[in-house]
């Protein structure tokens, strides 16, 4: 009672001071307009990765030694025969120079034919000889370039470097994390756009072609798609518009709650980009999902008023009790809504909890705009009769599908339901163990097998013998290690391991030059590629491996041994990092330690080791919360159970239907499960909210239900509709993770909205007594 006497506390004093509560929302409206056109697009690599995973600590600890995962590969390619003519080279060096002085770059960790750091080795009379390979005097006339090419072949960087077929020649580079010219986070974005006007753009031409991958690539090829999000959004708010238009048969009512949900999408960026916050191109769609949440709800609003205002109240009078009745269960369904997003807060990656910001934030102004704004506006409108109410035969035919529908709340009926449910989750349940973790396709998983990007990888993969999925063990150790052979032993013994582990191409390490090196000092013999027991030869084959390489650092305290996989799917990860585990602690001693890992396929596998571990909690609290909440609301633990169930067997089938369409569980699609769970708990909160009254003034289940869905089931089936359509929209999006978002939402929106309307009267037929 005493909760009561607050909401009609702030009713009375809302609607008496309803000019001042709008010229509120109006100057809010403008502060936040102006912030929000501040938002920019941030796109951090380090936001990407769970930072305080073991891999990534290993990584961040050793990334000024070895390079990090954030790198950008450049192939320059000539179609016209091989790289061996005066343009290419042209090309290749404007390529390197260009690149070198890009901010962000690491000018240090630039590699191409024309580093310095590329040398060539060849065992001549007296011992060793060598150079650049590309000499200070180089000419790209027929000597030079036969110099050139005798050098390429003796240094033995074809298929790294050089691509196997000679038609391509790389560029490498690793990226910083903070901007030299401005002492900020690096704008993977900006420098995106840098590659492809600066680099692609400028050197591309007549037989020249410049593929270009890496991770602040693949961002900025997202972010272009992402701008697509805005035809989109335009598209479902043009649907929106019609759908509610049909549904309330009045201009008004229709722009009304386009207007609120709108104004929370402006106040959810606004507040964004006055906590300091930017919008990441992988949670760019959470503002879609917001305005589709205000709609849903401001559905339910206009469908109170224009019932209330059919059976003859005025306009405030109407928004008035419209405000009222629904303050409480559109409350407890946003809140439930809130919290749920807010879950994904527990996950240790900081795009998703970004995400969860964001869509919290959202969430929130809509209990501001759609439950407070709207019905406020409504009481300045004039809704005649006629607008609200149906004619006779319609309304008669509505009553005939709300009559056949309230079957489902008999317990014949029921019975058959839940029957059939128990069997698809069961189904559900068992083909749901089956899905993987991690991505489980070739190239960049956010695009398009055909987008530009990949089509790059596909080039760069098939050109080269190397392979752009590598992953780095860092072997740390005692200064000076590489002079001992027993430790430099076990490393080759650990190596030789994990290159017999199937779905790992090739590795190298430190030892493993050393040997080849060994060999040269012996005439090339192949029974000398070994390592030497003797200290000064020992000391002898690692002198000519600089720090530079990648191999080793400064004191030898450290030396990564670099996998090279044939891919980055799910499986080959797992299988190879399991190998690596095992293998780590069989040659780990007191003075060797095998650490994983680095490199992009290592920033992959603590990733799907964090997206793992956080799927059960994450499912765990979200569920909590919305039971808490429901429990709070309706102080029932049978209404609580009959909101609650459905949700469950819609989450397993909609994990059934990842492990189908091969949608694994990543960083983009594990926030999908939380946001489908926290916008389904909407249909059911709204129906059981009438059928609780009604059964607690002695009414049956099925007369109950049938009041339900008289007051709320055709605005409970045209936000379900509705929302989904809008986000059908996105299978055609240019990006792939948007269309696999599009499919398990519009999933998620339909098949809640079929399970709230099914089979919570159902379980309801079963919890609740029956009366006659």
């Amino acid at each position: 009672m005493k909760f009561n006497s607050i909401i009609n506390v702030v009713e009375a004093t809302l609607f008496r001071r309803r000019l001042a509560v709008l010229v509120f929302f109006a100057l809010t409206s403008i502060f936040l307009l102006f912030q929000a056109t501040q938002i920019k697009l941030d796109a951090a690599f380090t936001k990407h990765i769970p930072l305080n995973h073991t891999y990534m600590k290993t990584y961040l600890e050793h990334r000024e030694n070895f390079g990090g995962a954030n790198n950008v590969l450049i192939s320059v390619c000539d179609s016209s025969g091989d790289i061996f003519n005066p343009e290419f080279f042209t090309a290749l060096k404007g390529v390197h120079d260009q690149l070198f002085f890009i901010p962000g770059v690491d000018r240090i960790q630039v590699k191409s034919l024309f580093s310095p750091s590329t040398r060539f080795v060849e065992i001549v009379e007296d011992g060793f000889a060598g150079g650049p390979v590309i000499p200070a005097s180089f000419q790209p006339d027929a000597a030079g370039l036969a110099i050139v090419k005798g050098n390429i072949e003796k240094a033995g960087i074809v298929g790294s470097i050089v691509a196997d077929d000679y038609s391509c020649s790389m560029v490498k580079a690793s990226l910083m994390e903070i901007d030299p010219n401005t002492g900020k986070k690096l704008d993977s974005i900006v420098l995106a756009g840098q590659l492809e006007n600066e680099i692609r753009g400028e050197f591309e031409k007549d037989n020249i072609s410049i593929h270009i991958i890496g991770f602040t690539k693949m961002v900025g090829d997202v972010a272009k798609g992402a701008k697509g999000v805005v035809t989109f959004f335009a598209i479902a708010i043009a649907i929106t518009t019609l759908m509610v238009f049909w549904f309330c048969r009045s201009l008004a009512l229709t722009i009304l709650p386009i207007s609120c949900s709108l104004i929370a999408v402006v106040w959810q960026l606004g507040m964004l980009s006055t906590l300091g916050f930017g919008l990441d191109p992988m949670s760019i769609l959470v503002p879609f999902l917001v305005f589709a949440i205000g709609v849903s709800h401001g559905v339910q609003m206009i469908n109170s008023v224009s019932k209330m205002v059919n059976s003859g109240k005025t306009s405030k009078e109407a928004a008035q009790l419209s405000f009222r009745v629904l303050l409480v269960p559109g409350g407890i369904a946003l809140l439930s809504d809130t919290v749920g997003f807010m879950t994904l807060l527990s996950i240790d990656i900081g795009i998703i909890r970004e995400l969860a910001i964001t869509a919290s934030l959202g969430v929130a102004m809509i209990i501001l705009t759609n439950l407070v704004l709207l019905p406020l506006l409504v009481s300045y409108l004039h809704v005649p009769k006629s607008k609200a109410k149906q004619p006779s035969k319609a309304a008669s035919a509505a009553d005939g599908i709300w009559h056949f529908m309230s079957l489902f709340a008999t317990r014949k009926v029921a019975l058959i339901i839940l029957a059939c449910t128990a069997v698809l989750y069961i189904v559900g349940y068992q083909k749901a163990q089956d899905m993987k973790i991690g991505e489980l396709h070739a190239g960049a998983p956010s695009l398009h097998e055909e987008s530009r990007y990949n089509q790059d990888t596909f080039l760069i993969t098939d050109k080269y013998a190397i392979s752009v999925d590598y992953m780095s063990i860092i072997v740390e150790t005692t200064a000076d290690a590489c002079t001992y052979y027993d430790h430099m032993n076990t490393i080759d013994r650990f190596q030789w391991r994990m290159e017999n582990i199937p779905g790992v191409e090739s590795a190298v390490s430190l030892p493993s030059i050393a040997k080849i090196v060994n060999s040269g000092y012996n005439e090339g013999n192949p029974k000398w590629r070994v390592l030497s027991r003797n200290p000064q030869t020992l000391v002898q084959s690692i002198a000519r491996v600089p720090s530079s390489s990648g191999l080793l650092n400064s004191d030898c305290s450290a030396m990564p041994v670099i996998l090279f996989l044939e891919d980055h799917k799910a499986e080959t990860i797992n299988r190879v990092v399991d190998a690596a585990k095992l293998a780590a602690i069989d040659f780990g001693n007191d003075n060797l330690s095998f650490k994983l890992a680095s490199g992009p396929v290592g920033v992959m596998a603590a990733t799907n080791e964090a997206v793992e571990a956080a799927q059960i909690p994450m499912m765990l609290y979200v569920y909590g919360a919305v039971i808490i909440l429901c429990l709070l609301s309706f102080r029932s633990l049978r209404a609580t159970i009959a909101v609650v169930v459905p949700l469950y067997v819609v989450s397993t089938l909609a994990q059934w239907l990842m492990t189908a369409l091969d949608i694994g569980l990543t960083v983009s699609t594990l926030p999908v499960i939380a946001l489908g769970v926290g916008i389904g708990v909407d249909y059911g909160i709204y129906i059981l909210s009438t059928m609780s009254v009604k059964l607690r003034n002695g009414a049956t289940v099925q007369s109950a239900y049938f009041d339900a869905l008289k007051e709320r089931g055709s605005a409970v089936l045209i936000t379900g509709v509705t929302l989904a359509i809008g986000v059908s929209t996105w299978f055609f999006s240019d990006l792939k993770f948007q269309v696999d978002m599009g499919i398990l939402l519009t999933f998620m929106f339909l098949v809640n909205m079929i399970a709230a309307v099914l089979v919570l009267p159902a379980i309801a037929a079963f919890l609740w007594p029956q009366r006659k």
